[in-house]
C-alpha cells in the first residue's frame, strides 16, 4: 500500500509541474500584458497570480514528501530550482511596495522568471 502511495504522490508531484510551469507563464504574460494595456488590469489577474505562487509551494511540498518517504534521490539543482522558485516569490512580494509603479512588469517578469526555474527543475529531474 505504502509504495501505491508513494508512487502516487511521485506522479501527483511530477503533474503538478505542469501547473507550475504553465500556470505562472501564463500570469506572467498576462501581467506583462496588462502592463501596456490597463483593460487587461483586474482582481482576477492578482488571485490567478497568487493561486500559480501558491502552486509553486505545493510542488515544493509534494517534492520534500516524496524524498523524505521513499529516500527517493534526486538530481544534482533539482530541489535547488524549487527552492529558488519560492525565494524568488518572497522577493517579488517584497518589492511590491517599492516597485508599486512598475507593479505589472515586476509580477510579469517575475511569473516568466519562475516558470523558467520550474523548466529547469523539471528537465534537470528528467536527466537524473
Amino acid at each position: 500500500m505504502n509504495g501505491v502511495i508513494a508512487a502516487s504522490l511521485l506522479e501527483v508531484h511530477t503533474s503538478w509541474s505542469w501547473v507550475v510551469i504553465i500556470g505562472n507563464g501564463l500570469a506572467g504574460v498576462w501581467a506583462l500584458v496588462a502592463h501596456r494595456n490597463q483593460s487587461l488590469r483586474s482582481r482576477a489577474l492578482w488571485w490567478f497570480t497568487a493561486l500559480v505562487q501558491v502552486s509553486v509551494f505545493v510542488q515544493v511540498i509534494l517534492g520534500v514528501a516524496v524524498v523524505n518517504r521513499d529516500k527517493i534521490e534526486y538530481p544534482a539543482f533539482h530541489a535547488f530550482y524549487g527552492f529558488v522558485a519560492t525565494i524568488a516569490i518572497a522577493i517579488i512580494y517584497a518589492y511590491r511596495s517599492q516597485l508599486k509603479t512598475k507593479m505589472y512588469l515586476l509580477y510579469g517578469l517575475g511569473g516568466l522568471f519562475i516558470m523558467g526555474l520550474g523548466i529547469r527543475a523539471m528537465l534537470v529531474g528528467q536527466t537524473g
